[in-house]
């Protein structure tokens, strides 16, 4: 299954882990519905479930340009449709190797991307679902790329960049969540 998604330089930053206010937990569901997002829900959960540790997402992606970013949110979704995000990561793409050494993607394709959404501690309660955001921008929270592959704010243009997102069996898309069994450690 494949999911592409037209990226555009839009804010989709609303709480998280920010330099400036607002940040923390915030409602999400006013950006959950954007065009230029991707979003995977759990159906509502039958029992509790604890995470407790570092969250990771592998994203299987590919990219008509030759930087992009991706950021992935996970959420905490109650019954009644109030989404909050709990934590986040991102990777520019030219990284993807590499934070010491930028290596540009080759448009079309796949690569693969770990980011690391760092680590939290929270119970899911009976009811509530869990929420994957997928996005390639977060500003303001975060400088926007230009799509360019031109160095670091030295750009010269800006460009819309058209990112796929892959689910097949080759290139399984998921979260890595350290869930506490049941009862406790």
């Amino acid at each position: 299954m494949f999911f592409p998604m037209s990226i555009f330089s839009l804010n989709v930053s609303l709480g998280g882990p920010q330099l400036t206010l607002p940040a923390g937990p915030k409602d999400q569901h006013q950006i959950a519905g954007r065009a230029d997002m991707l979003i995977f829900a759990s159906e509502p959960l039958s029992a509790p479930l604890e995470i407790t540790g570092r969250v990771r997402a592998k994203l299987w992606a590919s990219s008509d340009a030759p930087d992009t970013d991706f950021f992935v949110r996970l959420c905490d979704v109650y019954p009644d449709g109030r989404s909050f995000n709990i934590c986040e990561g991102r990777i520019r793409a030219r990284f993807h190797e590499s934070f010491s050494e930028e290596k540009l993607l080759q448009p079309g394709e796949i690569y693969g991307f770990d980011l690391d959404l760092w680590s939290t501690s929270i119970i899911f309660n009976k009811g509530h679902r869990l929420r994957a955001h997928v996005t390639s921008s977060s500003a303001s929270g975060f400088d926007p790329n230009p799509n360019t592959g031109e160095p670091f704010r030295r750009n010269t243009a800006t460009r819309i960049a058209r990112n796929t997102i892959y689910c097949d069996a080759p290139h399984p898309s998921h979260l890595v969540l350290p869930v506490v069994p049941a009862g406790g450690r």
